[in-house]
């Protein structure tokens, strides 16, 4: 797309963070001063669907310009951070929705786990590790994505993931419920988040039924019980899968790491985010993977990458971000 200014410079830019949750949209200035935010529903074409993340894109967008009091004429360019956004389909559709709603301009794609890296950090150099639902490592170099790890797939890969974790979760719980494995606190969590109460004369009964409610969801739904592992505090079925998703994520950031580029490290998605445990054993980690400094690994955790996706608008349209717009960035938009 073509902005329709032609002569009046630009007075704002637009960058979306379109995650599987919601899609949150910010207007920013040249400065890093917020001048209008909004959310919509998920725009993660991977897990929504190309359609309903092209239309929460949209809605999201339109509404951040509402708030700020803008049209599309005033806007430098809008910046999408969203994973699975290189689908030209995605683009077509994407690209459909934004003329019909009189959205007009330059529109240019990053990757969401480069927007994550930005998120936390304004210096051009080092890594990112990633997981919510999925999971990923990069390593960024002059600040483009240079290597990139996992970030396969629930099916085939996307190890220490929120899926990862929710699958193993209810595989300790079904074993438990038909003697193929020990007793665990997880059981109790799974079958209450089911909405099933424990059949004791008759367990198998209650297997059907936890199953049939399972598989009649999508398979990457799993991912939601992957909050059950960090419930069960004490109990050793959940602390084993914990210490594998460490260990997993671990190896995918050590996939991409070069030892002489130790830093920062920025540590996102929900799981990582807001799991302080994990992100504890994954920091712990570091210094077996990035070894030989004097100090300490630069480990920052980030709760989600609009302002990382704001930062590459600014950079996109040729603008410097300092640690000064980079600290407006992050106050502003959270």
């Amino acid at each position: 797309m073509t902005g329709p200014w032609t002569t009046t410079p630009p007075s704002a830019y637009v960058a979306v963070d379109g995650g599987g949750t919601s899609t949150r949209s910010v207007v920013v200035d040249a400065t890093g001063r917020r001048l209008g935010v909004a959310r919509a529903g998920s725009g993660n074409p991977v897990s929504a669907g190309t359609e309903l993340s092209a239309r929460s894109i949209t809605e999201s967008v339109a509404a951040a310009l509402a708030a700020a009091g803008l049209g599309a004429d005033r806007l430098g360019l809008l910046l999408l951070a969203v994973a699975g956004t290189g689908s030209p389909t995605h683009r077509e559709e994407l690209r459909r929705r934004l003329i019909e709603a009189g959205l007009v301009m330059p529109v240019v794609f990053e990757s969401d786990l480069l927007a994550m890296f930005a998120a936390g950090t304004h210096v051009l150099d080092g890594y990112a590790l990633v997981a919510g639902t999925g999971a990923a490592a990069i390593r960024v170099e002059d600040g483009r994505q240079v290597a990139v790890a996992d970030g396969l797939g629930w099916l085939l890969g996307d190890d220490g993931s929120g899926f990862w974790i929710g699958r193993r979760v209810v595989r300790a719980a079904l074993a438990d419920l038909d003697g193929r494995g020990p007793t665990t606190a997880l059981t109790s969590l799974l079958l209450g988040r089911l909405g099933l109460a424990p059949d004791v004369a008759s367990p198998r009964e209650t297997v059907a039924a936890a199953v049939s409610r399972l598989y009649a969801d999508r398979p990457v739904r799993l991912a939601e019980f992957a909050r059950l592992a960090f419930e069960a505090r004490g109990d050793e079925a959940a602390a084993t899968i914990l210490r594998g998703a460490g260990s997993a994520l671990a190896r995918t950031l050590h996939a991409v790491a070069v030892p002489p580029l130790r830093g920062p490290v920025v540590l996102g998605g929900s799981i990582l985010a807001h799991h302080p445990d994990l992100g504890a054993v994954v920091a712990g980690e570091l210094a077996r993977i990035l070894p030989d400094g004097e100090e300490p690994v630069d480990v920052r955790t980030v709760t989600d990458g609009l302002t990382g996706a704001a930062v590459l608008a600014l950079r996109r349209a040729g603008l410097t971000v300092d640690e000064a717009v980079h600290a407006r960035l992050r106050s502003s938009i959270s």
